[in-house]
């Protein structure tokens, strides 16, 4: 059985099989165009269920809203906010990983949408390059710039990618303010942040965090703490202080 599912999967990774239209069935993207295989739960519906439900009523209207999707990955999330927003709003989706870049692309033509900007960068609290984990390969979501104290060796694949800082990017009138940001970074969400602190502080968006670690933790808390921000679990709908390894629900209080 385990040599059929390999071969299964060997078939539909085949570029021309794998990027096979197909709809989203239900979710943030619902009716949206989509690629056949890998990642098969985005299609499905299956991905992050509460999240797609918590992001989708944010607002009871998401029209001529601003969105940065940082971590879009395909585009799950960059998909179905561009449709939701539509042609007064707009989304800036940042994905380094060029497998994924590519297939982003795709699925942002497949839907005709315009009024989103894709950059293929990483975010981060200065300009530059640095180096990019790819522990896994390029077709996993784990790719990621180097976590606190992790050093490199020979025996991992990496690659050099260009790194930008978001409020450089506002100010040179690349990115709009934003009304919701979505961050999944693989533990560089503090440093994304830190790097857009002025837009943050101008804007006060809503914000879905994901955290990896408890220096990713402290290092945003730090950030948004002067803000005034509610803090709320995603799974449990509790307002609490975050922990690692769970996504949080940021929303700016008056």
């Amino acid at each position: 059985m385990p040599r059929m599912a390999n071969l299964i999967c060997s078939i539909l990774r085949w570029p021309p099989i794998g990027r096979l239209p197909v709809r989203v069935r239900s979710g943030i993207a619902a009716g949206a165009r989509w690629s056949l295989f890998p990642w098969t739960a985005y299609w499905r519906g299956t991905h992050e269920p509460e999240v797609q439900h918590l992001i989708a009523g944010l607002y009871s209207d998401w029209t001529g809203r601003h969105v940065w999707d940082l971590g879009s990955h395909y585009g799950l999330y960059t998909v179905g906010l561009a449709r939701r927003v539509g042609p007064t709003g707009s989304v800036a989706a940042f994905e380094p990983n060029p497998l994924s870049f590519d297939r982003l692309q795709l699925h942002v033509r497949r839907n005709h949408l315009t009024n989103t900007t894709l950059f293929s960068q990483t975010v981060s609290n200065v300009t530059g390059s640095a180096r990019f984990f790819l522990y896994e390969g390029m077709e996993t979501t784990s790719s990621h710039l180097a976590y606190e104290n992790e050093t490199w060796t020979e025996s991992v694949p990496t690659m050099q990618v260009s790194t930008v800082t978001l409020d450089s990017m506002v100010e040179a009138g690349r990115l709009r303010l934003p009304d919701f940001i979505k961050v999944d970074v693989e533990g560089h969400g503090a440093a994304a942040l830190a790097g857009a602190a002025r837009a943050l502080a101008q804007s006060r968006p809503i914000l879905l965090i994901g955290f990896h670690s408890q220096v990713v933790v402290d290092g945003i808390m730090e950030i948004i703490a002067p803000l005034n921000y509610r803090v709320t679990a995603v799974t449990t709908g509790e307002q609490t202080i975050p922990h690692a390894g769970s996504d949080y629900l940021f929303q700016p209080l008056t």
